[in-house]
């Protein structure tokens, strides 16, 4: 199932996406659902064309928490070794946004970076202390998310707080995909200037992540309490590279589907 945030005519509603998603835009429906989406689903009976609404960031966490050099490639372009355990580090809630929002370029840095990833979210009630079985019970699905960072920034000042956590720097989308392996599945990270001009930077597989989803999730509740609705992004492969004003970037994860974010100055 594909859940998503929305914005409509009446107000803001979480609802069910129909359709295929390869079939484009056009031939999806999305179904309201009564209230939030933990727990069992209820829905309204109420249902509009996808292209009549629009999509928000599927879910609004209280923190992201983020791992570090979780791909031995993306390591080894900047460097660095492989951690010996997770590298975490948080994004604010006030730095996510969602599909078609745009990427603010900060006047303080002069190298903004993409990172696409796959995010995961979780469910209720939430993961403390979990062991792996338990942290895959905690998972609610997988969206795509874009860590976007100021990398001279994070050079400069010995820690990641700022050079990641400007507002609109965690695009999250398009919706949260429940049920699905993800194991190996594909990342891309496509940058252009036009829909017919987009260059692929980043191409990697889920399955070359040192640290796999049910450890991470098991590991970071180790260290805080993880609520629903949280989200951690598990890391991205090689190529990262810097965005201008007027680039549009577009991460795409198989089985799940495609953000795309235009790149403007702060105002």
């Amino acid at each position: 199932m594909r859940i998503a945030r929305f914005a409509h005519a009446k107000g803001m509603s979480f609802g069910a996406v129909e359709g295929e998603p390869e079939a484009g835009p056009q031939g999806l429906t999305i179904a309201e659902i009564e209230g939030h989406p933990f727990g069992k689903l209820s829905f309204s009976g109420a249902r509009w064309a996808l292209s009549d609404v629009r999509l928000l960031s599927p879910i609004l966490p209280s923190k992201v928490v983020c791992v570090g050099r979780n791909y031995a490639d993306h390591a080894a372009e900047h460097g660095n070794d492989v951690p010996k355990e997770p590298l975490l580090f948080l994004k604010p809630s006030t730095s996510v946004i969602g599909p078609r929002d745009a990427i603010r370029l900060p006047i303080f840095s002069k190298q903004v970076e993409h990172e696409a990833e796959l995010a995961v979210v979780i469910g209720a009630p939430g993961a403390r202390r979990a062991d792996r079985a338990a942290a895959e019970r905690a998972i609610f699905g997988y969206t795509c998310a874009n860590d976007v960072t100021a990398r001279d920034l994070q050079r400069s000042d010995g820690q990641w707080t700022r050079a990641k956590g400007f507002d609109s720097f965690c695009p999250i989308g398009p919706w949260i995909t429940t049920g699905l392996d993800v194991s190996d599945l594909e990342i891309r990270c496509e940058v252009g200037r036009n829909p017919e001009e987009m260059e692929v930077r980043q191409l990697g597989r889920t399955k070359d992540m040192v640290f796999d989803v049910p450890g991470l999730v098991s590991y970071i509740s180790h260290v805080m309490t993880l609520l629903p609705g949280d989200v951690v992004l598990t890391g991205t492969p090689a190529g990262v590279s810097p965005l201008v004003e007027g680039d549009t970037v577009t991460v795409r994860i198989e089985g799940i589907g495609e953000l795309t974010n235009p790149v403007v100055p702060v105002a």
